[in-house]
C-alpha cells in the first residue's frame, strides 16, 4: 500500500463553523488550502445535518467555500498520527494520506462531557449532542417520551429538535440553580440574537436546581429518578438525554506537542498556538459558541495566509464573544453534588467495564490505566478520560499514534518515507 502524497500550504483539521471561517478568510491569500474533517458531510457537531435536516441557509453559505478553486475538501478522514512538525498521516475508506503542510489550523471542536451515574449505560441513555446526531440521521421518537438532564443551552436546543420531531420532552433539568441562571439572562440583552434564542427555545418543561440521579430499568430505560430542589420524583420516559457541558477536544493537538491551558489548546492573539506552524481556532480552544468559533476561525485564516491587516480588524470584534464564552462558564458551573453522583459500582468507563471504585483511589489517569484497563477500550478514553478529569482532576495522557484505530498497510506506512512526486493539495482526482 502507498500513500497518496498530497502538498499543500494551509491545512484545516474540521469542517465545523470554525474550519469553514477559515477556509473561507484564507481563500482570499492562500493558493492551496486542504480541509480534512472525520464526518461525512461539513458543519460539525453544531451544523449538523442529514438526509431530512437539510443546513439552513446561513449554513449552507458558509458551505460555499468548499468549491472554491483553492479549497480541497476530504471528507469521512481520519487523522493517524503526525510525520514530522510539518506532516500528518491520514486514512479513509480507501487509502492513505500522507500530507505536508506549511501551516497547521487546528478546529477539532468539542465533545460532550458525561459523568457517570447510576444506569447511564442503559439502553435509551444518550448525549444531548448525540441525541440531536441521531435524530438528524432518522431517530424516530414521535411519540416517545424525553427527559433532558445536564447543563448549559444545549439542552434547550436539543429539547427543541426533539419536539420538532414529535418527542414528547416532558422535563428539561437544568442542575444550576436560580440566581446563575437569573444573572445569566440579565447580561444576554448585550448579545441580542443570543437573547432571541433563548427565547425561541424558552419552554415550560425547564426546571433550575434540578439533575439525574438514577436511570431506571433492566434491559432498557424505563423511568429516571431526579432531584428538584429538595424534592425526589420518578418520571417514566422512553429516553433520557444527558449533556454536562462541553469540553474541549485537544486529542491531536496533545499529540502535536501544543501547550494546553485549562484543558484548551492556548493561543495568543493571533490564533496561534506554542507551535510556531500551528494554529488553532473554535471550541477546542475553548467553549464560546459559534458565533466566537467563526471569528476565530476567520482571524486563524487571515494569519496563516498573510492578511494582517484583517486580523488585526477582526481581533477587535472577538472581545465581544469572549465575553458571553466567559459568563456561559460562569453561570454554568457545574455543582458538587452533578459530580458525586456515581456510586461504587457505577460503570465509569463503559467500553472495558470498569467500575468507578476500580479506579477511584488511583493517583493519576496512567495509574488508573495500568490497573484496571480503563480507557483501553473502543472509544480510547474519549469519554471515560474526560469524566475521569472531571471528577478526579487527572491530566490526560498526551495520546500515541495511532490516534485512531486504522489498517495495518497505513500503519506501516508510518515509518516510511512516502514517495516523490507529490499532487498538490487542489488538484488530481
Amino acid at each position: 500500500m502507498t500513500a497518496r502524497h498530497l502538498q499543500c500550504q494551509i491545512l484545516i483539521v474540521g469542517s465545523g463553523p470554525a474550519g469553514l471561517a477559515a477556509a473561507q478568510a484564507a481563500s482570499h491569500s492562500a493558493s492551496s488550502i486542504l480541509i480534512v474533517d472525520d464526518n461525512p458531510r461539513p458543519g460539525g457537531q453544531i451544523w449538523r445535518h442529514g438526509p431530512q435536516h437539510p443546513p439552513s441557509a446561513a449554513q449552507a453559505e458558509h458551505f460555499k467555500v468548499l468549491q472554491h478553486p483553492a479549497v480541497r475538501y476530504l471528507s469521512a478522514t481520519r487523522i493517524i498520527s503526525t510525520l514530522g512538525t510539518h506532516s500528518l498521516l491520514l486514512e479513509d475508506a480507501r487509502q492513505a494520506w500522507h500530507v505536508e503542510f506549511e501551516q497547521l489550523i487546528l478546529c477539532c471542536g468539542a465533545q460532550e462531557l458525561l459523568l457517570p451515574f447510576p444506569g447511564w449505560t442503559l439502553p435509551g441513555v444518550t448525549g444531548a449532542g448525540g441525541l440531536q446526531a441521531l435524530l438528524k440521521n432518522g431517530l424516530a421518537v414521535a411519540g416517545k417520551t424525553l427527559v433532558i438532564a445536564g447543563s448549559g443551552p444545549l439542552l434547550l436546543a436539543s429539547a427543541a429538535t426533539a419536539r420538532r420531531a414529535g418527542g414528547r420532552v416532558v422535563r428539561v433539568l437544568e442542575q444550576a440553580p436560580a440566581a446563575s441562571l437569573l444573572g445569566f439572562a440579565a447580561q444576554l440583552w448585550r448579545w441580542p440574537n443570543k437573547l432571541a434564542q433563548a427565547l425561541s427555545l424558552a419552554t415550560p418543561s425547564y426546571r433550575c436546581n434540578a439533575h439525574v440521579v438514577e436511570a431506571l430499568g433492566e434491559q432498557h430505560l424505563q423511568a429516571v429518578r431526579i432531584r428538584q430542589g429538595r424534592r425526589t420524583l420518578e418520571i417514566p420516559c422512553d429516553y433520557l438525554v444527558c449533556g454536562f457541558g462541553l469540553v474541549p477536544n485537544v486529542r491531536l493537538a496533545s499529540h502535536l506537542g501544543c501547550r494546553l491551558e485549562q484543558g484548551a489548546i492556548a493561543v495568543d492573539q493571533q490564533q496561534r498556538s506554542s507551535l510556531p506552524q500551528v494554529l488553532a481556532a473554535g471550541e477546542c480552544t475553548g467553549i464560546g459558541g459559534s458565533e466566537l468559533a467563526l471569528i476565530e476561525g476567520r482571524i486563524a485564516g487571515c494569519v496563516a495566509s498573510g492578511q494582517a491587516d484583517r486580523a488585526a480588524e477582526l481581533i477587535q470584534q472577538r472581545r465581544h464573544w469572549q465575553h458571553f464564552a466567559e459568563r456561559l462558564l460562569r453561570h454554568f458551573e457545574l455543582q458538587p453534588q452533578v459530580l458525586q453522583l456515581a456510586r461504587a459500582d457505577t460503570l465509569l468507563c463503559r467500553c472495558e467495564d470498569v467500575p468507578y471504585a476500580a479506579v477511584a483511589a488511583a493517583p493519576d489517569w496512567a495509574q488508573a490505566k495500568l490497573q484496571s484497563r480503563c480507557g483501553m477500550g473502543a472509544c480510547q478514553g474519549r469519554v471515560c478520560a474526560s469524566a475521569a478529569h472531571r471528577l478526579f482532576g487527572w491530566a490526560p495522557t498526551p495520546p500515541r499514534a495511532p490516534l485512531v484505530p486504522a489498517r495495518i498497510a497505513t500503519l506501516l506506512l508510518d515509518s516510511q518515507q512516502a514517495r516523490p512526486g507529490a499532487d498538490n493539495a487542489t488538484g488530481g482526482p
